[in-house]
């Protein structure tokens, strides 16, 4: 009879490398425990790296420059945590802001609003990933460009906008669809306006 083990590994294969995962996603493979052990096994072999608590990663790996294993990105992580809890998470803070393209600074820690408990997870390393529990409102567009939109300037601030800030929002915003009349009601008024002359400059 095939492993447990072995049945992890061949989905993992079967996915490609570059999976990030926790233990929860095997759960019909056999037991809580039985699962834990075998990723563990996984872990402890080398097939797969611990990237945060409860986390996994099936790592990609650079032979063409050398560069070894090419890790997960804050989102990849912070999705694969995220389904494990079944909650909603988006950018958030300075990670939303850079994400967007309205800055170049990349920052050390991400922080992403999140329909579930608010925490902090450490990664193997030595960065963050914040979640911050926020209201349903920031979960109710039906756009996720819009929505990463909104959650930017918010944080950057209506009085805090830069000329050179709204320049790139122009090229970025009209590069996308345009965002729908229902995302824009849920928006801020001075967001909505600014978007709106954008859209008909």
């Amino acid at each position: 009879m095939e492993s447990i083990e072995s049945k992890i590994l061949s989905t993992l294969k079967k996915c490609g490398r570059g999976v990030a995962f926790s233990a929860a996603r095997f759960a019909h493979f056999g037991s809580t425990e039985a699962v834990r052990k075998a990723v563990e096994r996984l872990c402890h072999s080398g097939t797969v790296i611990r990237v945060a608590k409860g986390i996994y990663y099936y790592p990609k790996i650079d032979k063409e420059l050398g560069l070894g294993i090419i890790y997960p990105t804050f989102d990849e992580i912070a999705g694969s945590i995220a389904t494990r809890d079944r909650s909603q998470i988006v950018p958030a803070g300075a990670y939303a802001v850079n994400k967007l393209g309205l800055s170049t600074q990349v920052p050390m820690n991400a922080v992403f609003l999140t329909s579930g408990e608010s925490r902090k997870i450490k990664m193997a390393n030595g960065r963050n990933i914040v979640f911050k529990h926020a209201a349903p409102k920031n979960f109710a567009f039906k756009n996720s460009f819009a929505q990463l939109v909104c959650i930017a300037l918010k944080d950057i601030g209506k009085d805090n906008l830069t000329d050179e800030q709204t320049a790139a929002l122009k090229k970025i915003i009209l590069q996308q669809p345009k965002i729908s009349e229902m995302d824009l009601k849920i928006m801020p008024l001075w967001i909505k306006k600014l978007l709106s002359q954008i859209y008909n400059e």
